[in-house]
């Protein structure tokens, strides 16, 4: 095969991973869910301090298949499992956040004399990662969809952190796209009505979102 066959195929095959790792990122999830619900709480700053911890989880998942850990979680049930279960209780765990301060009577940005609600970035940079790394949906993507552009001739660690570094680069740009259409309707979310029923979606929507990862079938 001559060089420029094989650059055209190689070229073909990262157009093909191109477009998968967009649809991917695009497409309603845990993610987009997480970056819009810190986003309201904090603005700008909280949702790209949460994107980015997002993000940051790809290179786990990345090493992880690299490393053939993979192989363990796919041949092993509970192990699995285990991962499924707690990524769940996570999910559960922010949904339920979102919806005590509805039951509590307060809103998103019901603070003393209108001061904005302090931005944490450890929390938010570790709310982003774990909400990530424990989801198994994103694992088992990046088992199953990472080795077909993966040559076996090169190291397979820097070639999966590479595809990584794309698909960080592709996230943080649409999460940070969210996070500022979500800041710049912060005076609109202040209206307390709106700020109770934001919360009581995005809560519910991730609660709903655990369950259904707790319910989900092992593969």
């Amino acid at each position: 095969m001559s060089w420029s066959v094989s650059l055209m195929i190689e070229s073909q095959l990262f157009l093909t991973f191109l477009i998968a790792i967009t649809l991917l990122t695009v497409a309603p999830g845990v993610d987009t869910m997480v970056t819009i619900r810190n986003s309201a709480r904090g603005g700008w700053q909280d949702g790209f301090a949460t994107s980015a911890g997002i993000c940051f989880g790809l290179f786990l998942h990345a090493t992880v298949s690299a490393l053939g850990i993979s192989v363990i979680l796919l041949q092993s049930a509970n192990a699995f499992h285990v991962l499924k279960l707690v990524g769940a209780c996570y999910l559960i765990w922010l949904g339920i956040s979102s919806l005590r301060g509805v039951f509590n009577g307060a809103g998103l940005f019901s603070l003393p004399e209108g001061r904005a609600r302090p931005f944490q970035l450890w929390r938010s940079l570790r709310e982003g990662f774990l909400s990530n790394a424990l989801n198994p949906k994103t694992a088992l993507f990046y088992m199953a969809f990472l080795p077909q552009f993966i040559d076996p001739e090169d190291s397979a660690l820097t070639q999966s952190l590479f595809l990584a570094a794309i698909h960080f680069v592709i996230a943080m740009l649409w999460q940070c796209g969210l996070a500022l259409a979500v800041n710049s309707a912060r005076s609109w979310l202040q209206n307390k009505i709106v700020s109770h029923s934001f919360n009581t979606v995005s809560g519910s929507v991730l609660i709903y979102l655990g369950v259904r990862l707790a319910l989900m079938k092992d593969q």
